[in-house]
């Protein structure tokens, strides 16, 4: 599993040290051996005593942290779900009107959700890798250290309740306890590896019946403790004596089907796939078919043995990195910045950046972003390898260009266009 090493290189960000922290605070093996072992394979559960941060999760959301964005950050859907007894509570019963000055229908009214967690039911805080400062920064080195795209949600649920049925979930998780205690129950999958478009709810009847078995891990997670499973994995958990906080990481890994898919969409430039059926064929008819099926097998395999891996690789960047924002960015201060460039400044890659540098064949650069191109003349790119590799920070040390005013001009270029940060 490669994607588990340190190294960055080819427009990856270096794993920093930060990234490795973070998955270390999940796993109480050697990321190889969770590589080999546990990684889309097998359930890890880590006890909090094996794992280096005393202070459990508490940092990243505490329960007044929960109180705060409840009350007084003015949520909205879909930022929050409320289940009960297995069953999702209708928006409606828990939003409203914002009050003079907050023209929406959709706020998360507090009172409504003390009704309904005072009566049992669990609430589900969703996004919180992209509004919570301590998990934006979490879920950005956890997914460098993963080279995955994540999402957080929070999960609160009052003493003795149960927020969801037993289910499987179509990616891998962890489950990071913050406090509480939670009883969970895990069983073997009934799909392996489900896709996106194989969720639990049409399989229910083999996953009740699975679930009625013997549990491959019967365990209560305590505050500190973490499991992680991979898709597929049956699971339900149930608060013990008093509520439970735990947050959900969701890993939202490329598949092989993801491959297929590109492959497939590539596979429109073949002419012998692009042909129509002859005339008047019963496209219900087996028969009719076969010798159709026949020839289309063989022509989409002598075109997949000539298919382009560089192609393949286009697609399936333009699917991954924009699934994974960069470090957030404070616009205020990169306006500061950008006016008070001078040669003795120190600039930085924005973290997580990911990025593809290429000559274009016509005396130009094109800088691949998660989001866009950007073209820049070829005599840049000695300066641009440079600081995006992180080699130079200052902006009068950048190679390749004539004076300082070339570079001030590239750099304050790549700051506007929020790829470089101050240093």
């Amino acid at each position: 599993m490669t994607h588990l090493d340190p190294p960055g290189g080819r427009g990856r960000p270096a794993v920093p040290s930060s990234a490795t922290d973070a998955l270390a605070r999940c796993i109480s093996v050697e990321p190889a051996k969770f590589a080999a072992a546990h990684w889309g394979t097998a359930p890890l559960l880590s006890r909090a005593a094996e794992l280096p941060n005393p202070r459990g999760f508490t940092d990243l959301l505490s329960p007044a942290d929960a109180d705060e964005l409840l009350s007084r950050r003015g949520l909205r859907t879909p930022f929050l779900r409320v289940a009960k007894d297995g069953q999702l509570v209708p928006a409606a019963r828990w939003t409203g009107g914002g009050g003079a000055g907050a023209e929406i229908a959709d706020q998360v009214l507090d009172e409504k959700v003390l009704e309904l967690y005072a009566a049992g039911a669990t609430l589900v805080l969703q996004g919180l890798h992209r509004i919570w400062p301590a998990l934006v920064d979490f879920a950005r080195d956890l997914g460098a250290a993963l080279r995955q795209a994540l999402q957080v949600n929070a999960y609160l649920t009052p003493a003795g309740s149960q927020g969801f049925a037993t289910h499987y979930d179509t990616h891998d998780v962890f489950v990071l306890q913050v406090d509480g205690r939670k009883h969970w129950r895990i069983h073997p999958p009934v799909l392996p590896d489900p896709l996106e478009k194989q969720p639990w709810g049409g399989r229910a009847d083999e996953v009740a019946a699975t679930a009625e078995g013997a549990a491959a891990l019967d365990v209560v997670l305590e505050p500190g403790d973490t499991l992680y499973l991979p898709r597929g994995w049956l699971h339900s958990a149930q608060a013990q004596e008093s509520s439970s906080l735990h947050l959900t990481v969701g890993i939202r890994a490329l598949t092989r089907y993801a491959v297929v898919e590109e492959l497939l969409a590539l596979a429109a430039e073949d002419a012998r796939l692009r042909a129509g059926l002859p005339f008047g064929t019963d496209v219900a008819d087996p028969d009719a078919i076969e010798p159709e099926l026949t020839e289309t097998v063989e022509a989409l395999r002598d075109w997949l043995l000539r298919a382009d891996p560089a192609a393949v690789a286009a697609r399936l960047r333009d699917r991954a990195w924009p699934a994974a924002r960069p470090a957030p960015i404070r616009p205020l201060a990169q306006a500061a910045a950008l006016a008070a460039l001078d040669a003795d400044t120190r600039v930085a890659l924005r973290a997580g950046l990911r990025w593809q540098l290429t000559p274009t064949g016509d005396g130009k650069v094109a800088l691949r972003l998660f989001d866009r191109t950007i073209t820049l003349p070829g005599t840049c790119e000695p300066a641009l390898r440079a600081v995006l590799t992180g080699d130079v920070t200052r902006v009068g040390d950048l190679p390749g260009l004539d004076d300082d005013a070339d570079r001030l001009v590239l750099t304050r270029r790549l700051l506007r266009e929020a790829v470089l940060t101050p240093a």
